[in-house]
């Protein structure tokens, strides 16, 4: 089986069970989904989804974050992890959003990371959810479950698994395959004992094959 026929296999698969993947981040504006998605670094979906309700009504707008004072922001996101760091960066990217970019989340990669906070994989995310723009983001999920079905080979790093993907994902699926794969992840191809007898892709998973 060729890898161009494994893609091919899963994408038919993916757009027959979810053709319109969304993230399970709850947000209603491009600087709240900024917010959740540093928030949910080595973080659930659904502890930022308990943390941000309370956290977007005290802080609404970039201005309002970055006028906030770290440990003010800490006692809204202390039940998730790392809060003390991302108090910090949360003020640092409102305040860089007001200064820099008249409050308005920029589209472009670089722009982006230039925002204390946020890593390759969060621009990503946030280029592909707003703008759709064709970026694929590698998180663990995304790098487990790519190298397990055999989307990608020999990746050691996220950056090599995304280029990858990248190159083997038609532009068309590109905006879908990270929620894709993230759901995969979360739901079948889970970390310690994946759901195989669940899966609808097995019959071109590498793992899978492996075990039989």
């Amino acid at each position: 089986m060729t890898i161009q026929t494994k893609y091919a296999a899963c994408i038919k698969f993916f757009m027959q069970t979810n053709p319109n993947p969304r993230s399970e981040l709850n947000y209603t504006t491009p600087f709240e989904l900024l917010v959740a998605v540093i928030l949910s670094a080595q973080c659930t979906d659904k502890r930022v989804n308990l943390i941000t309700p309370a956290l977007f009504e005290a802080f609404p707008t970039p201005e309002k974050m970055a006028e906030a004072e770290p440990y003010e922001l800490f006692e809204y996101i202390k039940s998730c992890s790392y809060p003390n760091n991302k108090a910090i960066h949360l003020q640092g990217m409102a305040q860089k959003l007001v200064s820099n970019f008249k409050s308005t989340v920029p589209e472009n990669i670089d722009d982006l990371q230039s925002l204390p906070g946020v890593g390759r994989k969060t621009a990503n995310v946030i280029a592909s959810v707003i703008f759709n723009a064709p970026t694929i983001a590698v998180d663990t999920h995304v790098f487990r479950v790519a190298a397990r079905i055999g989307l990608v080979e020999n990746t050691k790093t996220p950056l090599d698994t995304e280029k990858q993907l990248m190159y083997y994902t038609p532009t068309e699926y590109i905006p879908q395959m990270h929620h894709w794969l993230i759901l995969h992840g979360r739901y079948i191809c889970v970390a310690r004992k994946p759901k195989c007898e669940e899966c609808g892709i097995k019959e071109v998973c590498d793992f899978y094959k492996s075990t039989i």
